[in-house]
């Protein structure tokens, strides 16, 4: 249930993210509202980064060779 709580929270934090981009790009929003917007995009970011390189980490420790558990590293295409 954790696995499926984090992608819930990173898809939601996706979303928020999208939510604040188009609130800055429009223009609508005073200095200051601006400011909290990019704080908490920064946040988010940041949040969604860590939960990427956790995903990795196990992708990486998931690849098996000859029946042992081998790292090998993501192709980042």
């Amino acid at each position: 249930m954790a696995e499926k709580k984090v992608a819930v929270n990173f898809e939601k934090a996706i979303k928020d993210l999208e939510k604040i981009v188009e609130d800055l790009e429009s223009g609508d929003l005073s200095l200051e509202e601006s400011l909290k917007a990019f704080e908490k995009g920064i946040k988010l970011t940041r949040q969604c980064q860590g939960e990427l390189e956790k995903a990795e980490l196990k992708v990486q420790k998931l690849v098996e060779e000859n029946g042992e558990l081998k790292t090998t590293p993501l192709n980042n295409d």
